[in-house]
């Protein structure tokens, strides 16, 4: 039986080429080439659950014509000789296995290069310093260096380096190419009046400043023939004020239609302005779903005839099926949505679209790219851990054991599922009457809609985990030594989580106008209209925010000066931090920081400056605490003798605070080696 997603299932074919559906993974950078830019083992081990998950085409993201000059990844791939084509023919053939396409997008970042990676000044259109250089020479201690403007011999040795890695993908074995037109990369600082400052040929109108870009087209075609797909990624809008706005992107659409095949519709800037227009392109939780869809459908509405793909928060494939059927684009762009849940298509195509696993728009991915470590996600364990489990199957258990879970978060309801694929007989201990954890209070705030999904996957997943492998779940149950002793377990997963901080020593923190922030979202308290929320980490913000958005008076005290808070929030919420203190800056809401809580009165928080040691009073008749969380360390030992030692793992928030990222991994690790 056929799908109910009858146009994201329908084929195309364009130029001779086949594509079976219109889901296309879109270019993540992995951290997984090689540190010369060739294509290893483990790069094609990661890439397969994407080809096996059903996809029609894998784009690998910021694939460099020339490392030698344009590297801003300490591991991306490496276009510019033929000793990548045997490593990418491998890639190619892969993907081949499942009837998905291998692509590259294919890449020069301009004036992103920094002079440290490749021992020269960047190239650009133009020769300025942008902010990211004066942001880098200022923490490296030395003068900012400018760009090279390129020369119109540069140019052409450019625009032939990029026509060379279309066609060594061709001799690879691929037969599309995502050429990487925005995000302020070098052809967009060629297009944009943002970057060009040229007065020649390549300079001033838009038809001059488009001719790069047609250039590197037109080589492509040449070079790799008519029987070769051009995708080209272009940023609808940089945002950016003196940047390239819609109105002139949709005419420089014009001018590229007649010299490329489908027009890959994206926004904002990569790393300029301090990464403040990353957002239109990397969208945070806070942030609409299908973010960019509405320039796409403008630009198909302007061309119907050019094939659009868009992108940006399109998180299911249900999304993915109104965009098709409505129009507005002829391709759907995911990429963290895939990550989390790379067998999404084949769940859809099999309407089982109740077990897609929902990504959180978290970034938990780019703190791993960032370190830089090999990309891993947050709800799926299995994304780090491809060549392991190169075929993306939990091995089955030597030994069938017996084995008690304790909790129900994130990381019991993982060990959970883990162990029962590996044919143990599970028995899950949950002391409340609700399955989810943490998770719960997190998905409380109407802006946590993904948080709020995985909270229902986590819950489905838990009961057709339970009727399929027989698996007991015990609600209402706080497990004991003795309660486990009794049973006889051969290992123990220890997965309790952690409490908020009280501090008992602040007086009047236990009146009854005072709660952990999450319970007064929960409703376990009334909230008045004047609320005091102590602690500016994610959990605080959030409260802020939401009851802020209610329309009550809030103020947030944070004891860390702002600059630390701010890391701290960051690191909590990832790129939600920073929109968060927009939205809170936006809105006036107020945010003190500095000042350490010393006393609740049945009226006033009582704040002292921590450089002055002045008092500060606030009015409240609602305090809400939001100062971190504890692990349960304490009842952790108690039960970490139930079982032979050496198979008793404790995980996640018991072990330390941590986050879902921790939590589920280190459940799907300690549920492999029992």
């Amino acid at each position: 039986m056929s799908s109910k997603y009858s146009h994201v299932f329908s084929p195309v074919r364009i130029r001779g080429v086949d594509f079976k559906n219109r889901i296309v993974l879109a270019p993540p950078s992995p951290n997984l080439a090689s540190p010369d830019g060739q294509c290893t083992p483990e790069f094609i081990d990661w890439f397969r659950m994407f080809a096996r998950g059903g996809v029609c085409t894998l784009y690998v993201g910021n694939s460099s014509i020339d490392i030698t000059e344009s590297k801003d990844e300490a591991y991306q791939l490496n276009l510019n000789n033929d000793a990548c084509i045997l490593n990418l023919a491998r890639f190619a053939d892969m993907c081949k296995e499942y009837d998905c396409h291998a692509s590259l997008e294919i890449n020069h970042n301009g004036e992103n290069t920094a002079f440290e990676t490749v021992g020269h000044a960047p190239f650009s259109s133009s020769s300025f310093i942008s902010s990211t250089e004066r942001n880098r020479a200022k923490r490296l201690g030395r003068e900012p260096i400018a760009s090279i403007e390129m020369t119109h011999e540069k140019i052409k040795e450019t625009v032939e380096k990029f026509g060379n890695a279309a066609a060594r993908m061709k001799r690879a074995g691929m037969d599309v190419v995502l050429v990487h037109g925005g995000h302020g990369n070098l052809i967009s600082q060629f297009t944009s009046p943002l970057y060009n400052k040229r007065t020649d040929e390549y300079g001033g109108s838009l038809e001059n400043r488009a001719r790069f870009a047609i250039e590197v087209c037109d080589s492509i075609r040449e070079k790799a023939g008519e029987d070769f797909v051009i995708e080209f990624r272009i940023s609808a809008d940089e945002i950016a004020e003196e940047g390239m706005h819609f109105d002139e992107t949709l005419k420089l659409i014009g001018l590229l239609k007649d010299h490329i095949d489908i027009i890959h519709v994206s926004a904002g800037l990569h790393s300029d302005f301090s990464g403040k227009y990353m957002r239109n392109w990397l969208q945070n939780f806070m942030m609409d779903r299908g973010f960019n869809v509405h320039y796409a459908a403008e630009v198909k509405k302007a061309y119907p005839d050019l094939y659009v793909t868009t992108v940006g928060s399109i998180t299911s494939i249900d999304m993915a099926e109104e965009i098709i059927a409505n129009g507005w684009a002829d391709f759907v762009a995911m990429c963290r949505p895939l990550m989390a849940d790379p067998d999404m298509p084949n769940k859809y195509a099999h309407n089982h679209p109740e077990d897609h696993r929902p990504c959180l728009r978290c970034s938990g991915c780019m703190r791993h790219l960032m370190v830089p470590k090999p990309i891993a996600c947050t709800v799926n364990p299995m994304s780090g851990m491809t060549s392991v489990l190169r075929d993306g199957v939990v091995p089955k258990a030597v030994e069938k054991k017996k084995v008690a879970v304790v909790g129900g978060g994130p990381g019991g309801i993982q060990a959970l599922m883990t162990l029962c694929e590996r044919g143990h007989d599970v028995t899950l201990y949950e002391a409340t009457d609700e399955l989810g954890g943490q998770v719960i209070k997190a998905a409380y705030p109407p802006f946590k809609q993904d948080v709020a999904d995985y909270l229902k996957y986590l819950r489905v997943q838990a009961g057709k985990y339970a009727e399929k492998y027989g698996a007991k779940i015990l609600m209402n149950t706080k497990a004991t030594k003795d309660m486990l002793d009794m049973e006889n377990y051969d290992a123990v997963i220890i997965a309790i989580g952690a409490d908020p901080i009280i501090p008992k020593s602040i007086p009047g923190i236990d009146l009854p106008h005072v709660a952990w922030a999450p319970d007064a979202e929960e409703g376990k308290i009334a909230v008045g209209n004047k609320v005091v929320i102590v602690g500016g980490g994610s959990v605080g913000m959030e409260a802020l925010l939401e009851f802020g958005e209610q329309g009550k008076q809030v103020d947030l005290i944070e004891m860390a000066p702002e600059s630390q808070s701010m890391m701290v929030l960051r690191r909590s919420a990832g790129a939600a931090g920073g929109e968060m203190l927009n939205i809170a800056n936006e809105k006036g809401y107020g945010l003190h920081y500095g000042m350490k809580l010393v006393e609740i009165t049945p009226s006033e928080v009582i704040a002292e400056n921590v450089e002055t040691g002045e008092k500060v009073s606030f009015e409240a008749d609602t305090v809400l605490l939001a100062l971190g969380m504890t692990a349960k360390i304490e009842e952790a030992e108690t039960l970490r003798h139930c079982a032979p030692e050496t198979d008793v793992r404790v995980i996640g928030d018991a072990k330390r605070a941590a986050q879902i990222f921790e939590a589920v991994n280190e459940a799907f690790q300690a549920s492999l080696h029992i």
